[in-house]
């Protein structure tokens, strides 16, 4: 399942056989005779089982707004809510209402800081015992004549030798050599780290090959009073770092139906898959791991797809581009999908089971993958992934990559 309209558009060194590792999985109770893939079931209803407010996507939100999420029935079963603010992330404090419909952040907790990024995780369960899944975000006000850049990585991780530097700024940047002069990515065994504009509001960084593993990079931000566009400065000064952990890079052939994962050079684990349909295929290209849910829900309704599929409860999701393409855990799918059928609406399917199992090839995967960690897909009747979408900038050569600087 690709959760996007793209035509609207260990350390072991044993290799692994996951055709041998599980000999049964639970069949989807209620699946549709014939069922292949999310987007072939029955439509779900439309209502959202959980209700977020502010809404996901949701810019220039006031200090006086307030975090609530909120079920009509059933329970919360967790809520997690971050303030993320120059690359640091900050836990909200907040509490379940006892009859479990409703959650709310507690004291001054509840006001929303200036020129910051929230995003909320909450799972929910119903009468029956169904969970579902959301994952929003969304970002407050900046004050008038300031910009401000939200990046990633967030301080002091340990990501993928893939990690690519990224910085979006909430207003468009016409002084783009003076604020990529203003910002120094180093490393440490030195490499020469190169800017590259995308539009006039993203500049990500990164080197001419993956990085090291063991490499200590850091960023200094200095951006305050620096003039981004006439009339508007900047705000933060701010120096951040992050480490690169094991080199871990997959190689997902979709005519073969398998993902090869390489850890520090040496195949690891050969798995099964199944990648896009024929009329939904998967992106070619070199895709970065940026972000890990345990679960997920995906909606056709919010990407073109219609009433295609609404899954409030995908297992194992890895995101890999901007515009929607996971590598997620499947438990709807017949077993011997995997392997031998390409079924989804682009995105790439482990075997798994309902609710996630880490015995699962899904979960496998999943407990083995690091924001930052490289999915290559080859063999694919789609183009190549745009480097744009997400961290796919390894796409473009050194020389290209270079050339989208400001300051050459």
């Amino acid at each position: 399942m690709n959760h996007v309209a793209k035509r609207a558009r260990a350390g072991s060194a044993a290799v692994l056989t996951w055709a041998g590792l599980l000999t049964v999985l639970a069949v989807l109770t209620g699946c549709t005779e014939g069922m292949r893939d999310i987007g072939e079931g029955k439509p779900r209803s439309p209502r959202d089982a959980i209700q977020i407010s502010p809404q996901d996507g949701a810019e220039d939100v006031g200090p006086r707004s307030r975090i609530e999420v909120k079920v009509p029935d059933g329970r919360l079963e967790r809520v997690k809510v971050s303030r993320i603010e120059d690359a640091q992330r900050e836990v909200v404090a907040g509490r379940i209402s006892k009859d479990g419909l409703s959650w709310a952040a507690v004291g001054a907790a509840g006001r929303l800081a200036l020129a910051s990024k929230y995003s909320v995780e909450a799972v929910a369960v119903d009468a029956a015992g169904r969970r579902s899944a959301r994952n929003t975000s969304f970002t407050t006000v900046v004050p008038e004549h300031r910009f401000i850049g939200y990046f990633k990585p967030e301080n002091r991780s340990t990501v993928g030798t893939g990690m690519i530097v990224s910085f979006d700024f909430n207003r468009p940047i016409r002084n783009r050599a003076a604020v990529e002069k203003a910002i120094e990515v180093t490393a440490d065994p030195p490499v020469e780290v190169v800017g590259h504009w995308f539009g006039k509001d993203r500049l990500d960084f990164r080197p001419a090959a993956y990085w090291k593993p063991g490499t200590e990079v850091t960023v200094d931000v200095g951006l305050r009073d620096v003039e981004g566009a006439p009339g508007v400065f900047g705000s933060q000064r701010k120096t951040v770092g992050f480490t690169v952990g094991r080199s871990q890079v997959s190689l997902v052939d979709a005519a073969e139906h398998t993902m090869e994962v390489r850890r520090d050079g040496e195949l690891i684990s050969t798995v099964p898959i199944t990648a896009g349909a024929p009329k939904t295929t998967t992106y070619n290209g070199k895709m970065v791991v940026t972000e890990l849910h345990e679960v997920t829900r995906m909606d056709g309704r919010t990407v073109g797809f219609g009433g295609e599929y609404d899954i409030k409860d995908v297992p194992h999701a890895i995101r890999l581009t901007e515009s929607g393409t996971f590598l997620h855990g499947n438990y709807w799918a017949p077993y011997d999908t995997f392997g031998s059928l390409n079924t989804s609406h682009g995105c790439i399917g482990l075997r798994d089971v309902k609710g996630g199992s880490a015995a699962a090839p899904g979960g496998w995967f999943f407990d083995r993958t690091l924001i930052g960690d490289v999915v290559e897909v080859v063999n694919s009747p789609d183009r190549k992934v745009a480097p744009d979408n997400g961290l796919s900038g390894w796409n473009l050569s050194w020389k290209a990559w270079k050339a989208g600087s400001a300051l050459r």
